[in-house]
């Protein structure tokens, strides 16, 4: 399992209920209904994923995020988790409302986009950046709405979305010095608790 899935993990208690947006290969429930007795299911589009969640014995429904959440009722889960997709939906805004009208609780994550890599190659090679992070080039990546830390606290902020834990860490998925005193500069990724 990734490292930032168990970062996540370890914010989740046991038996709650959860619902986890573009799930992937169901990695992270499979997880958490092994390892702490977590009920819930993922939502997923991509046919090879839906595959791997059943072998898995996730609960896997095909639904793409951008049609809403409607299929759900208000505060139906105890946590929503979006793992590195929130930046790839058309309306990030509405599905971040969305998360927090059937979750009690939901867990963002996202590439940070004001990273001090990323600004580097901006400025001084004055493309798009391209790495193992970033893997793609800037006509066929699914990251159509780039984000930084500070974007998304200033939207939390004006929609009167509290934010209850934060981490950021680098590439290696560990948190230094460096991301907890300058995280728009230094934290890749950016981890977010959040409620309504």
């Amino acid at each position: 399992m990734r490292d930032d899935l168990a970062l996540i993990s370890n914010w989740i208690p046991h038996n709650t209920s959860l619902l986890d947006l573009g799930c992937g290969d169901g990695t992270l429930l499979a997880h958490l209904k092994t390892e702490k007795g977590i009920a819930g299911y993922g939502l997923e589009i991509d046919q090879n994923n839906l595959a791997a969640c059943f072998q898995k014995g996730v609960n896997v429904i095909e639904q793409d995020l951008d049609h809403g959440l409607d299929n759900f009722q208000d505060k139906h889960f105890d946590y929503v988790v979006m793992t590195q997709a929130l930046q790839a939906v058309l309306r990030p805004d509405q599905i971040l409302a969305e998360m927090l009208r059937v979750g009690r609780e939901a867990i963002i994550t996202f590439p940070n986009f004001g990273h001090w890599r990323i600004r580097g190659y901006l400025g001084l090679k004055g493309r798009m950046p391209v790495s193992s992070a970033l893997p793609y080039q800037w006509y066929d990546t699914p990251n159509i709405h780039l984000c930084t830390v500070r974007d998304f606290e200033t939207h939390c902020r004006e929609r009167g979305i509290r934010i209850l834990e934060r981490q950021l860490i680098n590439r290696q998925h560990h948190s230094g010095l460096l991301t907890r005193l300058w995280p728009n500069l230094f934290g890749e990724v950016a981890i977010y608790r959040v409620t309504a």
